[in-house]
């Protein structure tokens, strides 16, 4: 069987073909001249993505395995945990390369030429240590203890899934790996931003002793991770809990994916609302906002589909709580001078719309127009009697995309008056932090209940697109004395964080 790609860089298997050993042989010509070994050495707190020099792919857990015996293979470079590696001190210059994902380490088997590399629990094998030798360029080569052969691309393959091997130490560009750093190991109790790559609109909760994180996925699956330490969710397993294939209106293009505990008329369920439209076109007009229940309160679910909610284009839905009350919050295109605005609108339960839906706010102020007029993904904050929405403004294409607040200082919350805007943004771009286009946001609690977080989205770069490349961070934020929150500066990528409180 050989891997195909669903899209978000993991992998699925298709059958009727066969990713074969090949037969021993290097491409004629290729070898090299070999440089002498030398002392090369690395961060045993660091995590590295292997880049081969000759395909310019990156070695990866075929098919996101957790087990051992499980094969490892090449794969376009997408840094996922799959695909990262940390090296831990055998002795003698050698080392355990250890898979973030799996925490299994690299092994081969025999001495054979052609053996499929595989991960395998560390048992301190000589099959599982390897020793670093230098090659031009600032390349290496992985030299096995066991055989004293190096890791070899097979055949020179380029394509993804091909088999990665061992072969005479040669020096071909097949041979040569490029160690490019990804961030530090986490100490224990800290973490490190992202905890996501590739997370773009994150809503993450903590419930019975895991946190759950899910995020755009921009196909037709709703997916989500899980791990007991807010750190583990950067290598958590994804797994799909939901497929929109088939269904006659939002199929596919899923985006902004919110899941909300809620005791209705079923008792205690989750309610995972999401946007998702007949395509898979950026921005496409048939977006809409549908919601899901679960089968009990695991937040995996099942989940059974509920309803579909408006008709017309509306995106980034969300749920306000005022008095008991349950109102379906998002934005909308409210034309002419109005924009992208936020909505309101009353709900008789957590799947049925019970009222018409209001303008809440549109982008009147400056920055909220930076980049483009927008109002969109609202997001409830309560403390101390006080209801609040934080919500995104400018334009996700953006590096200026940021954080405005609505404060509810009046009695009826469809009542736009009864809401005061703050005028100046609550959380935007840091260059020095090189973070930009932070928004998205959501929140949830420490485990112990004693602290507040964020959870959002940003870019690295002020370059940065409104697409998957974005990544999910969090961090602890605190309150003013007004009792509005403090979200302070977003985090630097790969600073360490004191996790949360209660882990």
């Amino acid at each position: 069987m050989t891997p195909s790609d669903d899209g978000r860089g993991r992998r699925r298997w298709r059958t009727g073909l066969a990713v074969g050993l090949a037969t021993a042989a290097v491409a004629a010509g290729a070898a090299v001249a070999v440089p002498a070994a030398s002392a090369a050495t690395v961060d045993p707190n660091a995590y590295y993505v292997l880049v081969n020099r000759h395909s310019g792919k990156a070695l990866d857990v075929y098919n996101l395995a957790t087990g051992d015996g499980a094969a490892i293979v090449q794969w376009a470079r997408n840094d996922g945990a799959w695909q990262q590696w940390r090296f831990l001190d055998a002795g003698g210059g050698y080392y355990r390369v250890q898979s973030r994902h799996s925490g299994k380490v690299l092994e081969l088997p025999n001495a054979n030429d052609g053996v499929q590399l595989v991960q395998n629990a560390d048992n301190g094998s000589t099959r599982q240590q390897f020793r670093l030798a230098d090659s031009a360029g600032g390349h290496v080569r992985l030299i096995n203890r066991n055989s004293n052969k190096a890791l070899d691309v097979w055949e020179w393959s380029t394509a993804d899934g091909a088999m990665v091997s061992q072969y005479q130490d040669l020096g071909g560009a097949n041979q040569q790996w490029t160690m490019v750093t990804i961030g530090a190991v986490p100490a224990p109790g800290t973490f490190t931003n992202p905890i996501k790559r590739n997370g773009p609109d994150p809503w993450l909760r903590y419930h019975n002793g895991y946190y759950y994180l899910a995020t755009t996925t921009w196909n037709s699956t709703i997916t989500m991770r899980r791990s007991a330490t807010l750190a583990g969710l950067a290598s958590a397993a994804e797994q799909v809990i939901f497929n929109l294939a088939g269904r006659p209106n939002g199929c596919c293009n899923m985006w902004a994916p919110e899941f909300h505990l809620i005791n209705g008329p079923n008792g205690p369920r989750w309610y995972f609302y999401y946007t998702a439209g007949q395509n898979v076109s950026d921005f496409n007009p048939t977006q809409r906002l549908h919601v899901l229940e679960s089968a009990g309160t695991d937040p995996m679910g099942p989940y059974t589909f509920r309803a579909d909610l408006g008709n017309d284009w509306q995106l980034d839905a969300s749920i306000l709580t005022v008095n008991n009350r349950l109102y379906l919050m998002g934005t909308y295109n409210a034309g002419g001078s109005y924009g992208q605005s936020l909505f309101i609108t009353p709900m008789s339960n957590p799947w049925t719309l019970s009222g018409n839906r209001v303008r809440l706010s549109s982008p009147t102020l400056s920055w909220e127009r930076q980049t483009h007029p927008v109002n969109e993904g609202p997001e409830p904050l309560y403390r101390n009697g006080r209801t609040m929405i934080v919500y995104s403004a400018s334009a996700c294409w953006g590096p200026d995309y940021k954080l405005g607040l609505l404060t509810f200082t009046g009695s009826d919350p469809l009542n736009p008056a009864h809401w005061t805007k703050a005028p100046n943004p609550v959380f935007q771009r840091n260059d020095a932090n090189g973070v930009y286009a932070p928004g998205h946001n959501g929140f949830f609690t420490s485990p112990d209940g004693t602290e507040d977080w964020i959870v959002y989205h940003a870019n690295d770069s002020a370059g940065g697109g409104c697409d998957m490349n974005r990544s999910t961070r969090a961090q602890r934020f605190t309150w003013n004395a007004d009792g509005t929150p403090n979200f302070g500066a977003p985090a630097r990528l790969g600073v360490q964080l004191t996790a949360p409180s209660g882990e």
